[in-house]
């Protein structure tokens, strides 16, 4: 009979099996993974604390801009307040140019048949009191506080003919479109 020498390999196949190949990728993959994760956490946690520093440098500034806005707060009144101020002067002002044109328009009505016993200017309403010589001056007065641009609406209210001094006594009232300083 033939022997057969039994041969020894000390030699691994260069392929190994399926399981060891596998096994080796999973636990050198694996360990990147952990690395990596590792890594990620890490930077994180880091980040974190940059985070915390910019957040706290944000408080500080918001702090030392409450502090300057409330020292800065009574300057801002009354600055405010010196421009209401202002306006309302500005206001007054106008609105008194205003009434004192409107005042002499009428006062200097151009006729000497009309003679004016009282004014009465309030804030927004003439009331006119006056001795007319005939009727014609009376419309044409009338008409001509119509057609003024700062006057809204005119109204009679009153009429008295006065036949022993040849008069007719008038009493009007004008609505101005006069109102706080401007002209609407």
């Amino acid at each position: 009979m033939i022997l057969v020498k039994p041969s020894i390999n000390l030699f691994k196949s260069r392929k190994g099996s399926f399981l060891d190949r596998f096994m080796k990728w999973a636990l050198t993959i694996g360990r990147i993974v952990v690395i990596l994760t590792e890594a990620i956490a890490l930077s994180a946690f880091l980040y974190r604390f940059v985070l915390d520093q910019q957040l706290i440098d944000i408080h500080g500034k918001i702090k030392q801009k409450q502090a300057l806005v409330k020292l800065l707060k009574n300057n801002e009144d009354t600055f405010r307040n010196l421009q209401d101020r202002l306006s309302l002067i500005s206001e007054i002002t106008n609105s008194g140019k205003q009434t004192i044109t409107l005042f002499s328009d009428i006062v200097n009505f151009p006729s000497s048949d009309i003679s004016f016993n009282n004014v009465f200017l309030s804030e927004n309403q003439i009331k006119i009191n006056a001795n007319v010589q005939s009727v014609s001056t009376l419309t044409n007065f009338i008409k001509t506080l119509k057609e003024n641009p700062k006057i809204q609406s005119v109204s009679l209210d009153k009429i008295e003919n006065r036949t022993k001094s040849a008069t007719i006594i008038v009493s009007v009232t004008a609505i101005t479109k006069i109102k706080g300083g401007e002209n609407k």
